[in-house]
């Protein structure tokens, strides 16, 4: 290693594949863990009851918007420390860092509220069912007003992923997932000297997961030295730091939020169908499950995105494009081989992916297998599509662009799909579902297109001396 290597980042010298796989392949372990849990937990919620999967299923939407926040706003902290890494501005990299922990306990409040006041309206919203309703409110009230183990670890795994340390945030998610797996069973079914606590041990089991996290990764950012520091002694809040946090964090939080008003869009459709309540209870676990084991796809894809972003931008604050883009090719390669596997398990075997959600109602398993085979099978017909969207979306984040983000998860979640879907829903249910695919390529198309805008604009000025 020359002189040049010793004072400066690795995300700036190291090539490009060695330096893709070292920064990823942690955050794709770690997500295909989170991924587990997401799978394992919702296995088990359906092995207790049916009707918990569908309680459970209708609270996901909510509590995809606490993670919304949770993950966008550290994204733009992520995004910033990064920028201001490959800039060599330490000072600001610190100062976000410590604003982002902060943000965090903020976003905490907000949902603890929400958890308190507005759980059981939401719920009700989707159904009529008394004991979903009760199942439903008791889950979503106790991850919502519990909320501080992620909305503070994702800060801190965010945090570090920036400064290109990948082993501690991925030890990190190790550790919640595999307390939530251990725990799910034990407080779900009363194992041993655990009380049976159904629907509300998943909820526990989870925020407890979360909690450990938490601890964890404070810890290591509070008393190991790393490339930024958490200074809180004497730390007055930026508005500037803040609003340069929240111009990639927002249309972050957006994007992801408005994943859950999708779902619930997709729920209502579902709710509001001429069918049987049963018939619709089977269409929304089916889709609950979907969501579920999507994430074996899309999840390594995500931890895929949490080693690029950092590369693309710290090698964009120095204004070295070539490496720029690089890391993008890469990533992208990686992301569409993913995806192209995981399409093909989604065709060849759904009924098996499908068998994991199995309850004790044996009518209520057979109709849920039903609707879901030909789910599954149409969804996945978007994977491939997604990936370079996912890719293309995760540059406009890394550079500052995050409201091109924005509008591409506009297009392709709300713009798209829901009218879309709400219209074949009037042909069958079944067909609603080819509005995934459409609407994927809808947004990629606009992806480009601002692709291209910022090749020839700003990109092109990176050519140029600073």
């Amino acid at each position: 290693m020359n002189l040049s290597e010793l004072t400066q980042n690795k995300m700036g010298y190291k090539p490009m594949l060695p330096l893709l796989l070292g920064m990823s392949l942690p955050a794709m372990f770690s997500m295909m863990i989170q991924a587990l849990y997401n799978v394992v937990d919702s296995i088990f919620v359906a092995n207790f009851s049916s009707k918990a999967l569908t309680a459970v299923s209708l609270a996901y939407p909510m509590q995809l918007v606490s993670i919304s926040f949770a993950v966008g706003t550290a994204v733009g902290v992520n995004s910033l420390i990064a920028r201001r890494l490959g800039a060599k501005n330490y000072q600001e990299a610190n100062a976000a860092a410590t604003t982002g922990v902060i943000l965090g306990v903020i976003n905490w409040v907000v949902f603890l509220l929400i958890g308190l006041f507005f759980s059981s309206t939401f719920i009700s919203w989707f159904t009529d069912d008394p004991v979903v309703r009760e199942y439903g409110t008791q889950y979503l009230s106790i991850v919502l007003c519990v909320s501080i183990g992620m909305m503070v670890g994702n800060m801190g795994e965010k945090i570090l992923q920036s400064t290109g340390n990948m082993i501690i945030p991925m030890l990190t998610q190790l550790l919640g997932a595999v307390t939530n797996i251990i725990f799910d069973p034990l407080l779900i079914f009363g194992i041993g000297p655990f009380p049976k606590l159904g629907v509300v041990g998943a909820a526990v089991a989870t925020v407890f997961g979360q909690i450990c996290s938490m601890v964890f990764v404070l810890l290591i950012l509070i008393f190991k030295k790393n490339a930024v520091e958490l200074r809180f002694k004497g730390f007055r809040m930026n508005g500037q730091i803040v609003k340069n946090i929240y111009v990639v964090g927002v249309p972050a939080i957006i994007m992801q939020s408005i994943g859950s008003v999708m779902v619930s869009g997709i729920n209502g459709i579902i709710s509001a169908a001429q069918v049987t309540r049963d018939v619709a209870n089977a269409y929304i676990n089916a889709f609950g499950a979907y969501f579920k084991l999507q994430s074996f796809v899309f999840m390594p894809v995500f931890g895929l995105t949490q080693g690029t972003s950092p590369i693309i931008g710290y090698n964009y604050g120095a204004r070295n494009k070539k490496r720029m883009y690089s890391a993008l090719r890469i990533a992208t390669i990686i992301a569409v081989g993913i995806m192209a596997a995981g399409t093909l398990l989604f065709q060849l075997d759904p009924e098996w992916l499908l068998s994991w959600f199995s309850s004790e109602n044996a009518s209520a398993n057979d109709l849920m297998l039903a609707v879901g085979v030909p789910t599954l099978r149409t969804i996945s017909l978007s994977f491939i599509f997604a990936a370079f969207g996912i890719m293309i979306s995760t540059l406009f984040q890394a550079v500052g662009k995050g409201f091109y983000s924005m509008i591409m998860s506009f297009s392709r979640q709300l713009v798209v799909v829901l009218p879309v879907a709400f219209f074949l829903s009037q042909i069958s249910l079944d067909t609603m579902w080819y509005a995934f695919p459409i609407a994927e390529v809808g947004s990629l198309i606009i992806g480009l297109i601002f692709f291209m805008i910022l090749r020839n604009k700003q990109f092109k000025a990176l050519d140029q001396p600073a």
